[in-house]
């Protein structure tokens, strides 16, 4: 079966001075996943787990230096990203494939009008003209939700609310109807209200244009809502993938487990203490030889110092654990 986008062994460093000295920081190691037509994946795992470092790489926005790509490959529709030539890139990037930031204050030219660097994506990428790439800049502010979306072109971004700076991050990004979505942490400055209007918002618009979304989070909360299948990162790796419904109920891995535990309930006891992973996310300057996670694990032993592999557990699951116990059950959340 031929899948919309199929990475393969992606690996990413970072070699920064400090002085005379030059650390080597294994960003992304091995990394490989893919996605099909109308899906979601869930790109899931803590703060410098490698999340948005490989979203970033899959179209060449990583500084170079100190960033570099050691290998793997990135087939997009059959052609390879990675090894693609920049002005061929250039034209998939915000056309065929489209990328919502983290946060759009940083991402959104203060110095430049809303409209002005919206119509700049349809005069470049779908050669239209001034008053035509205005007309379907309006009609993208509209359809996520922007009132006035013709009054709207004219204001500058400091002039709009954190939710709709994301919603014209939105409609920048969706100014070709791009086949891919990268979703970085969208609406992680946002909040819980507009949070969940956003979502909403994807949802929908994914429906009604038929694309596919990698979905970069930290939130549970987000994937369980929005994921068909979870991909579970830690220290630059993948440790479980699998259906998003099959993975919550029956976490295989005890960084998964740990994760989910860690997630308050509503039908929960309001007066016990969650649970918390021990011990700090690793550097990955100075990863262990083995299993990253086996300092932080209750049940490491010595066959931890050797890494384990990603293996199949089941269909469409995998596991990277040498004590792969059988998934355990987790309550209906």
């Amino acid at each position: 079966m031929s899948h919309l986008l199929e990475v393969e062994d992606l690996s990413v460093r970072f070699e920064t001075r400090r002085g005379k000295k030059v650390q080597s920081v294994q960003a992304v190691g091995g990394l490989s996943f893919h996605l099909d037509e109308g899906e979601t994946l869930g790109l899931v795992g803590e703060s410098g787990s490698g999340k948005t470092v490989s979203s970033l790489s899959l179209i060449g926005l990583i500084p170079s230096p100190p960033g570099r790509i050691e290998r793997g490959r990135a087939l997009f529709q059959g052609e390879d990203l990675l090894a693609m030539a920049p002005s061929r890139l250039r034209r998939l990037r915000g056309n065929s494939i489209a990328m919502v930031f983290q946060d759009p204050m940083t991402s959104l030219n203060p110095l430049l009008t809303i409209g002005r660097q919206l119509t700049e994506v349809a005069e470049i990428h779908l050669r239209m003209g001034r008053r035509e790439a205005r007309r379907l800049a309006a009609e993208r502010l509209g359809e996520v939700g922007i009132p006035s979306p013709e009054a709207r072109l004219d204001a500058y971004p400091h002039e709009l609310s954190g939710g709709m700076r994301q919603r014209v991050g939105i409609a920048m990004a969706l100014m070709c109807r791009p086949k891919l979505l990268l979703a970085d942490e969208p609406t992680t400055a946002l909040d819980v209200t507009i949070q969940a209007q956003i979502l909403e918002l994807l949802r929908d618009l994914q429906e009604r244009m038929g694309m596919a979304i990698v979905l970069v989070t930290h939130d549970l909360g987000v994937v369980a809502g929005m994921a068909d299948r979870i991909a579970v990162m830690y220290a630059g790796s993948l440790v479980e993938t699998g259906p998003t419904e099959a993975v919550f109920r029956s976490p295989a891995h005890p960084y998964t487990r740990g994760l989910l535990g860690s997630v308050p309930r509503l039908d929960g006891d309001p007066n016990r203490a969650l649970d918390a992973i021990e011990g700090q996310p690793p550097d990955l300057a100075h990863l262990p030889g083995g299993c990253a996670f086996a300092p932080r694990c209750p049940g490491a032993d010595a066959e931890c110092a050797a890494r384990p592999p990603l293996d199949a557990i089941g269909e469409d699951r995998a596991l990277a654990c040498f004590h792969a116990l059988a998934p355990r059950e987790e309550p209906t959340r």
